[in-house]
């Protein structure tokens, strides 16, 4: 059978590395739904290479030039919040989610109460929402595959054992560009510094995310709620070839590990077609040129992110929206070069710090929570840097 597919985030590297293993398997896969935040040009290309038949822009003002760029296909053009709700809860057999950050909220939550097969990317979706997201999968029978490189390594090493066998999950990070740089350099770091990662293409948001840890606290909290187990029970360690991309420790002392070459490729091919798998064009691993797997312990003190994170999750309540919120305006801020690499760390504890807020009990208190801090945080950037 042909699997419908609607992308969200088409454009990003995820929606590009999804694309790629969709074309080379025209037989398997149909494009239905597509999507961007801005870049109308890229997604119309994308409409007349796959014929998806919605294609949706978040940002309203780019509407009408979609449309112009649609004439000739017979492709439906839509924009706002509204249409990318509903191009994640229409016909398609698998939602790829893959809008970067809290924008991908109210996107995912649509499709998890659509009870579709939602393929996640979208980290901040659990991370700002995991206990009303979790509660909203067991009520519409949605189903989440992981494909985050470490979650879908640990949904791959789980495969067919029960939840009480599970003693630890291990979440590997490569330590980004600063790993072993001195804090001088990581005081003096630069956006093109930061982004360049040594391992994975990425975009900005998230190489950044990456080069101060924040990705792989995230993906603690992330973890947290798709696999349930407490924060005790899950570690992180420092693996600068990216081979292994997750572990699962048992009972038993058993350790699992799933290793593979550093292309998102195998964990969107496996989302795609699972339970089944399909051939991607990903290097193959030459373990004997590699010759060497080396892990160490994080430094919390040169990536003081990963602490913070984990304090986000042990709080819970509103702390962890605080967290993304805080996070992703201070990265933007460090992109434009308005506040030091350094202080997006210090912006996101001084918004921990002054988080007050009620626990959510709604999507649209997450939304508010999210609102206030992404506030907070800009006017505390203002008053550091008039």
């Amino acid at each position: 059978m042909t699997r419908r597919i609607a992308i969200l985030g088409a454009t990003g590297s995820i929606g590009k590395s999804t694309l790629d293993l969709v074309e080379r398997s025209p037989e398997r896969f149909a494009v239905t739904a597509v999507t961007a935040a801005t870049n109308v040009e890229a997604l119309a290309e994308i409409v007349r290479r796959t014929g998806a038949q919605l294609a949706v822009v978040a940002d309203e003002s780019r509407y009408a030039e979609l449309v112009e760029l649609l004439v000739g296909t017979n492709c439906r053009a839509a924009a706002g919040e509204g249409a990318l709700i509903e191009a994640a809860a229409g016909e398609a057999d698998l939602v790829i989610a893959a809008i970067v950050g809290c924008a991908g909220l109210t996107p995912v939550m649509g499709a998890v109460e659509a009870g579709k097969t939602i393929a996640l990317a979208n980290k901040e979706a659990l991370v700002t929402a995991g206990a009303l997201m979790m509660d909203a999968v067991q009520s519409s029978g949605a189903t989440l595959l992981p494909i985050d490189s470490e979650h879908n390594a640990i949904f791959q090493c789980l495969a067919g054992s029960r939840a009480e066998d599970v003693s630890r999950l291990v979440l590997t990070a490569s330590g980004g560009p600063f790993r072993s740089a001195s804090a001088e350099t990581i005081g003096a770091a630069t956006p093109a510094q930061a982004t360049a990662h040594p391992n994975w293409s990425m975009g900005a948001k998230i190489s950044v995310d990456s080069a101060t840890m924040m990705n792989k606290g995230l993906e603690l909290i992330e973890a947290h709620y798709l696999f349930g187990l407490s924060s005790e029970r899950i570690d992180i360690l420092v693996h600068p070839q990216s081979v292994v991309h997750s572990m699962v420790e048992f009972v038993d002392g058993s350790v699992l590990a799933q290793l593979g070459s550093a292309d998102m490729r195998i964990p969107i091919a496996h989302a795609l077609a699972w339970p089944e798998r399909i051939a991607t064009p990903a290097q193959r691993l030459d373990l004997a040129a590699i010759a060497r797997l080396d892990f160490e312990r994080p430094d919390f003190d040169r990536f003081p992110a990963l602490r913070l994170a984990r304090e986000a999750l042990e709080a819970g309540g509103a702390a962890p929206i605080a967290l993304n919120a805080a996070n992703e305006v201070a990265v933007a801020s460090f992109l434009a070069g308005r506040i030091s690499f350094p202080e997006i760390a210090r912006v996101v504890q001084e918004a921990l710090i002054s988080s007050d807020y009620a626990a959510p009990r709604s999507i649209s208190d997450v939304l508010e929570i999210d609102r206030m801090t992404r506030k907070r945080a800009q006017a505390m950037m203002t008053a550091s840097c008039p």
